[in-house]
């Protein structure tokens, strides 16, 4: 039996119509909009809090906190909300709840003046520095994890975590089906690609998040129940859960952010499809880097990366045979036909508006 949840990043324009990243938006600003949004004492404890109570619900300020000299924390830089779902046994189910719940947050963060946006990455700066910088534990703490020293490129990118589980599943079959996803990376993400604006200005490829976040940050991630089951990679493939709802998880990590989530239940289809395979031999550790670089900037029009997402949705489909989630694979199948992604879209209204802004404004609607 399969089980099924979502993150899924969210960025804001501010009331002046201007990206509302760390350079201009406070934590309380941000912190206003969730104090505002329900609480579901059900949904614990499924769902973690973490010890600095930041993710008490199920939005919360996604963002890099600050520590003082010791397990205390003091602030928060936040990027934007986070929503996630619970865990659910059906992705029709999953999407529905990601659907009520941004539409929740759409009302509530519009009475601050805040409107939600779709964009992978900040298009105005590729870099974040802490200010005041580190200091000597917050240094240790993040020399601890490899996953926590590229802060500079989650502070800056947005993007979803697609998460499923299986009942049951060894631990070391999990860990099998992680390195299948991280293998097949570069060929899934093209139907997310979301980001093509750096430094102000159009980039010269489809996805910047991808171009700079893969091969540095996970493409997968496995959460195992205890540290003798960890493989150690830089990135990270496998991590020890940090509460026992994360038992057996598969986060795919390596999309770029969606606003049609009929993509996100394509996807979810495609994964459980490519779990369920037992064919495609390929496998990887850590990410393909320059392959996704390759993907990154060409999406579909590169040869190996279209081949390669026709076949990988071709075994889905044959995996899931009568499974009633094969419709889910539609969004995906229309999307290799014309190999447009949601980056030529924005490409296109940019050209016609020479706005980032207003080329924003036009998505999630």
């Amino acid at each position: 039996m399969f089980f099924f949840g979502i993150e899924h990043e969210v960025a804001f324009l501010n009331q002046d119509g201007k990206f509302a990243d760390f350079s201009c938006t406070k934590f309380s600003d941000f912190q206003q909009i969730v104090d505002q949004l329900p609480f579901y004492p059900d949904d614990y404890p499924q769902l973690r809090v973490g010890d600095a109570n930041i993710r008490r619900k199920r939005w919360y300020i996604e963002g890099f906190e600050r520590f003082a000299d010791s397990e205390e924390v003091i602030d928060c830089i936040g990027k934007g909300i986070e929503i996630r779902t619970t865990i659910n046994s059906s992705i029709q189910d999953t999407i529905n709840e990601l659907n009520t719940s941004f539409n929740l947050l759409r009302q509530v963060a519009n009475k601050f003046g805040f409107s939600p946006i779709l964009i992978s990455f900040n298009p105005y700066t590729s870099e974040f520095a802490p200010n005041p910088p580190l200091n000597e534990f917050e240094i240790k703490q993040l020399q601890a994890d490899p996953d926590e020293q590229t802060a500079h490129i989650y502070m800056v990118s947005y993007g979803p975590d697609l998460n499923l589980s299986i009942a049951n599943l060894p631990t070391d079959k999990l860990i099998d089906i992680g390195k299948k996803f991280t293998y097949y990376s570069p060929y899934i993400i093209p139907f997310t690609y979301s980001s093509p604006f750096l430094n102000g200005s159009v980039w010269e490829g489809l996805s910047v998040r991808t171009f700079i976040r893969n091969g540095k940050r996970p493409a997968t991630l496995v959460f195992v129940e205890n540290e003798e089951q960890v493989i150690k990679s830089i990135p990270s493939l496998t991590k020890v859960a940090r509460i026992p709802a994360e038992i057996g998880r598969i986060e795919f990590k390596s999309c770029d952010s969606c606003d049609n989530f009929s993509i996100y239940a394509g996807l979810l289809a495609l994964l459980k499809g490519l779990a369920l395979d037992e064919t495609l031999p390929g496998r990887a550790m850590i990410p393909n880097s320059e392959l996704h670089k390759l993907s990154a900037q060409l999406g579909f029009d590169h040869e190996e990366i279209f081949t390669q997402a026709k076949q990988i949705l071709e075994v889905a489909e044959i995996a899931l045979q009568n499974d009633p989630d094969i419709h889910f694979l539609k969004p995906l199948k229309d999307m290799l036909v014309t190999k447009k992604t949601k980056s030529h879209q924005l490409i296109e209204t940019f050209k016609q508006v020479s706005s980032i802004e207003q080329t924003l404004q036009q998505t999630y609607i």
